[in-house]
């Protein structure tokens, strides 16, 4: 599998990345160590290097991040290892601190550390801005723990444009180590990212990660109007998703990718990574065959001008609620 540079850093990825959120999950083929152990076999023997994670992942949180760390025994230094601290859901770390913290930073480090079987994490992602704290406090204590080798790199999810235009601009005032990343929702069906965190990650050369590029499974051409698989998670817990989904232009889309002998995966994937700020495709998987679904959909086809063109056309970036009439 070729790889892709993340940002202006030196890491590279494979252009399909594995989200690790289904590990340890309830209901799921991977809530067990087996499946986990699964998944991840055919993610390394498929060419798969980036693993992305988060403290509060699993039905328990730090399931997924413990899980990972057995089934990874032995083979930690084949594959990119992500993680993520800082989410809203309580992980017990430290209730004196916000999640942005250096206090809050230093005991989350170590307790996925310890969970992951590990002495480093490649990437280091704070999970959720954190109102409470300067950005200046979170970035002089992940630059700690870069320089005490605990970890490779740092980046950041779920931030807005703005967000990352003012930790950028900080870190450069302050002369100080800086995010290569950001991880935020994008697909085909949620293209706000397109408004203002693509420029930003434009201007500041950062990596991006698109998640859930397949939008709840939408675009896998597993679902159409009269429904879908009936142990899907849309079918099941989240049916407003299917009955909102726009059907008109994914049947169209069907076609589309009929006509070229591609799967919506591909298509879907292909678009996405056609776009040279998108280091890696997160995707999410609970078996083997969707590890091999989506590394071949991370190599098979890229749109030229005019299939994009249509493809925008099928699926337009939604009006600015917040735009002047």
């Amino acid at each position: 599998m070729s790889q892709r540079r993340v940002g202006a850093s030196g890491l590279v990825v494979s252009p399909t990345g594995l989200g690790c959120n289904n590990f340890g999950r309830a209901g799921t083929a991977t809530e067990t160590l087996s499946g986990t152990r699964e998944v991840i076999d055919a993610a390394i023997a498929n060419g798969i290097t980036l693993l992305d994670t988060a403290d509060m992942y699993g039905a328990e949180a730090g399931m997924s991040e413990t899980l990972m760390g057995e089934a990874l025994e032995g083979r930690r230094d084949r594959i990119v290892l992500a993680t993520k601290f800082g989410h809203e859901r309580d992980m017990g770390y430290d209730f004196l601190a916000g999640r942005g913290s250096r206090r809050y930073v230093r005991r989350a480090v170590e307790e996925s550390l310890r969970r992951l079987r590990t002495d480093w994490i490649d990437l280091y992602q704070l999970h959720l801005p954190d109102p409470e704290t300067p950005i200046a406090e979170t970035t002089d204590a992940l630059d700690e723990l870069v320089r005490e080798g605990k970890i490779r790199y740092y980046g950041h999810s779920n931030f807005t444009g703005w967000q990352i235009a003012e930790a950028e601009f900080t870190s450069r005032q302050r002369s100080s180590g800086r995010f290569i990343s950001a991880q935020n929702h994008y697909s085909l069906l949620a293209r706000a990212a397109e408004r203002e965190v693509l420029p930003a990650v434009a201007r500041y050369d950062l990596g991006f990660f698109p998640f859930f590029p397949l939008h709840n499974g939408l675009l896998t051409g597993k679902f159409t109007r009269e429904g879908g698989p009936a142990e899907s998670r849309i079918m099941s817990s989240r049916r407003h998703v299917w009955e909102n989904a726009p059907w008109d232009a994914l049947e169209e889309f069907r076609v589309f990718c009929a006509d070229r002998d591609i799967t919506m995966v591909q298509a879907s994937f292909g678009w996405l990574l056609s776009n040279p700020l998108v280091s890696s495709v997160i995707a999410g998987a609970t078996s083997a065959a969707q590890i091999e679904a989506n590394a071949q959909a991370g190599e098979a086809w890229r749109p030229d001008a005019d299939e994009r063109a249509t493809i925008d056309r099928l699926f337009p970036l939604p009006e600015d609620p917040g735009a002047r009439v």
